[in-house]
C-alpha cells in the first residue's frame, strides 16, 4: 500500500483532518486515478455532519477528474494517461436496475469500509460513496469512470461527476421534458442552476427559478431562467403562475433538501405535471401533501438519484455541448482551494453563496 493525504472525518459535525492515510493498489476491474481536482458537493457536508448516517472514520469526496496512473487486471478501454471524471456511481451492469437502464440505483452491495483506504494504524477507514475523493488518489471501479478530452481542465472537468450530470440529467432522465414546456426550478445553487441549464438546452418555453436570494435568482437568469422568485414571497407559486402566463408548470424540479420546498413542490404544477425530487432532506425529515389533489390532476411525484445518468452515455454529450459552447462549466466554479484548506472551503460552500468550490492538487 502507498501513503497519500487525505481530509478524514472522525467525528460527524467536526473539521475534517488533513492525514497520512494508506491506499491499496487497484484490483480486478479497478484503476487507480490521481486527482488533480474535487468539487465540493452539499451532499458531502451533510454526510460529514452525520444526516444519514454512516461508518466513520470515513473519507467523503464524489466530484473528482484526474489521470489514470494505475491500472487493475482486466481494464478494459483505458490506458494509463487517460484524463477522466471520477464519479460515485459504481454500477455491477447485472443487476435488475442495471439491466433495466437504471445504473444509478444499482442493487449490488458493496464493501465502503473495507476498501481501498486504511488509516495509517492500518485501521478501516471508509470509502465514501465508493469514491473516497477527498485525496490526492483514488482506487474505483471502471465502470465509475469516464475518459474525457486532456484540453479540458480537470477543475471545470470535475463538475460533471455529479453537479452537472444530476441538474442536467434530472430534466431530460427524470421529467422527460419536452420543447416547448415549461419549468420551475426550485433551488438556484450548483444542481439547480445545472437543471436551469438543462432546462435550457431541453428547449423549455419558460424557466423559472425560486430561491431565497435575489442574488442567486440573478445568476440563475445568466445560466436560462426567464424568470424569478423570491420563495421568501406570500404563496410564491402564484407569481410562478403569472410568470409561465396563468398556467403551473409542465415540471417541478427540487434540487434542495428543505422540507418546506418539497411540501409546497405540487403547488407549482399543471395538470398532469411532474414534480422531480432531487434534493436530500436529512434522515427522518417527513413532508406531507393532500394526495386526492395529485390524482384528481394526474401529476405525479417522482425521485431522481444521479439524475438517472448513464455515465457512458451522457458524460461524453455533456462534455461535447461544453466544448460547443452550450453548456456553462466556468461560471459555476466561485472559489479554488488547497487541500489543506478544505474546511475554509466547506465553509464558504454552507454560506450558501457559492456555486462550486474547487479542491485543487498540485502536480
Amino acid at each position: 500500500m502507498q501513503t497519500i493525504k487525505a481530509a478524514v472525518c472522525r467525528e460527524f459535525g467536526a473539521p475534517l483532518i488533513i492525514e497520512d492515510v494508506l491506499l491499496a493498489d487497484p484490483r480486478m476491474g479497478e484503476v487507480e486515478v490521481t486527482l488533480e481536482a474535487v468539487a465540493i458537493c452539499h451532499s458531502d457536508i451533510s454526510y460529514a455532519e452525520g444526516a444519514w448516517g454512516g461508518h466513520l472514520p470515513a473519507v467523503y469526496g464524489h466530484e473528482a477528474a484526474g489521470v489514470i496512473t494505475k491500472l487493475g487486471a482486466g481494464v478494459a478501454g483505458f490506458t494509463e494517461g487517460d484524463s477522466v471524471v471520477v464519479t460515485l456511481i459504481r454500477a455491477c451492469g447485472n443487476c435488475p436496475s442495471c439491466a433495466g437502464g437504471k445504473p444509478t440505483t444499482c442493487e449490488t452491495p458493496y464493501d465502503t469500509v473495507n476498501g481501498p483506504l486504511k488509516a495509517a494504524d492500518g485501521s478501516p477507514l471508509q470509502q465514501a460513496m465508493a469514491c473516497g475523493a477527498f485525496a490526492e488518489k483514488v482506487v474505483v471501479d471502471q465502470r465509475q469512470i469516464v475518459k474525457i478530452p486532456e484540453t479540458i481542465a480537470k477543475d471545470v472537468a470535475s463538475l460533471v461527476s455529479c453537479g452537472v450530470i444530476t441538474g442536467v440529467g434530472a430534466v431530460v432522465n427524470a421529467a422527460q421534458l419536452r420543447a416547448g414546456q415549461d419549468v420551475v426550478v426550485i433551488g438556484a445553487g450548483g444542481v439547480g442552476l445545472n437543471a436551469i441549464q438543462g432546462a435550457r438546452i431541453a428547449g423549455a418555453r419558460r424557466v423559472v427559478a425560486v430561491d431565497m436570494s435575489e442574488e442567486k435568482l440573478e445568476i440563475a437568469k445568466e445560466f436560462g431562467a426567464t424568470h424569478g422568485v423570491l420563495a421568501t414571497l406570500d404563496k410564491p407559486w402564484r407569481s410562478a403562475y403569472k410568470a409561465l402566463g396563468g398556467r403551473g408548470a409542465d415540471a417541478v424540479l427540487i434540487t434542495v433538501g428543505a422540507i418546506p420546498a418539497y411540501e409546497q413542490a405540487p403547488r407549482y404544477l399543471a395538470p398532469s405535471g411532474k414534480a422531480i425530487m432531487i434534493g436530500m432532506p436529512h434522515s427522518g425529515a417527513m413532508a406531507s401533501y393532500e394526495p386526492v389533489m395529485l390524482a384528481a390532476t394526474g401529476q405525479g411525484l417522482i425521485g431522481s438519484k444521479m439524475g438517472d445518468v448513464v455515465i457512458q452515455r451522457d458524460i461524453p454529450w455533456m462534455i461535447d455541448l461544453y466544448s460547443q459552447g452550450r453548456l456553462k462549466l466556468d461560471e459555476l466554479i466561485s472559489g479554488r482551494w488547497s487541500l489543506e484548506q478544505i474546511n475554509e472551503a466547506i465553509a464558504d460552500t454552507k454560506t450558501g453563496s457559492a456555486k462550486r468550490n474547487v479542491i485543487l492538487f498540485p502536480r
